[in-house]
């Protein structure tokens, strides 16, 4: 028997992150590094992820515009 961290149970501590392909938010690093966005603190900010990425592409965005 496997008393350790498995898929389901993460370790404490672990923080939230989110997935971009099933667009799930997850509690541990539970899935592929390449799906994945994070971390979070919270399960809140980690759901709030798309909404964050498309704003920091939108500044970026102005940046590469303002700078040429």
């Amino acid at each position: 028997m496997n008393h350790g961290s498995t898929k389901d149970t993460p370790e404490p501590g672990a923080k939230w992150w989110f997935n971009l392909r099933t667009g799930l938010v997850e509690h541990g690093m539970k899935s592929n590094a390449l799906d994945r966005v994070g971390p979070f603190e919270t399960q809140e900010e980690a759901q709030r992820a798309p909404e964050v990425l498309r704003e920091r592409a939108k500044a970026w965005q102005k940046e590469d515009s303002e700078a040429d």
